[in-house]
């Protein structure tokens, strides 16, 4: 894994993605804290630790110790996201808030003065290469509103299905960061895929 970190930010990588999975709140299940500690020292890129776990707080500190930049929590994980937020700034990180297809924009309404960074899944969460979801693109509009009306420089993320084609759809809807998985780890050359992604969205430099 240390090797594919290398290979993504020497092809210009601005982040690396990392996903958590419980096997609980998604199907799958991935890394613990142990080997983003191990990363960490291997990479000088941002770690962005999207917690696809259920419960969520009692991971938080762990993954901050383990050295993530950012941590988006799901809104659908628990009853108080507007406290596990607070939680993750307590630990000195960016927070994220991530949202599920099925789950309206107007649930991030009360949480908007705690979040860096908003993450909108637009595949189902849990499994790799899956289609982009188009029915997604209204959410990232409003989200891309509601965000801007507060004032604050809060980041809208796209996660899942992105390719440069979709990713152009994704930035036209008001995203700024783009998720790839698949798009650039399937690819012979992941300086070339990176850039087709640029190229088709051209996001603004995380």
């Amino acid at each position: 894994m240390a090797d594919e970190v290398a290979a993504v930010e020497k092809a210009g990588a601005d982040w690396l993605h990392l996903d958590v999975m419980d096997g609980h709140f998604v199907p799958n299940l991935s890394m613990g804290p142990q080997l983003v500690k191990a990363l960490r020292p291997r990479s000088k890129l941002p770690f962005d630790v999207h917690l696809m776990v259920a419960p969520v707080d009692s991971y938080i500190e762990a993954f901050a110790k383990a050295g993530a930049d950012h941590i988006h929590i799901h809104v659908e994980a628990g009853p108080h996201t507007h406290r596990s937020l607070q939680h993750v700034r307590d630990h000195g990180v960016k927070a994220g808030v991530a949202i599920c297809p099925a789950t309206p924009p107007e649930a991030l309404g009360e949480v908007l003065d705690l979040v860096d960074v908003i993450l909108v899944m637009t595949v189902n969460p849990g499994f790799g290469g899956q289609k982009f979801l188009s029915s997604q693109l209204p959410k990232i509009r409003t989200l891309r509103k509601m965000a801007d009306a507060t004032g604050r420089d809060i980041r809208i993320g796209v996660d899942g299905g992105i390719t440069p084609e979709t990713a152009a759809l994704a930035t036209q809807a008001g995203a700024d960061v783009l998720i790839a998985g698949t798009s650039v780890y399937g690819q012979a050359d992941y300086a070339h895929a990176i850039d087709a992604l640029r190229t088709g969205g051209a996001p603004r430099p995380a």
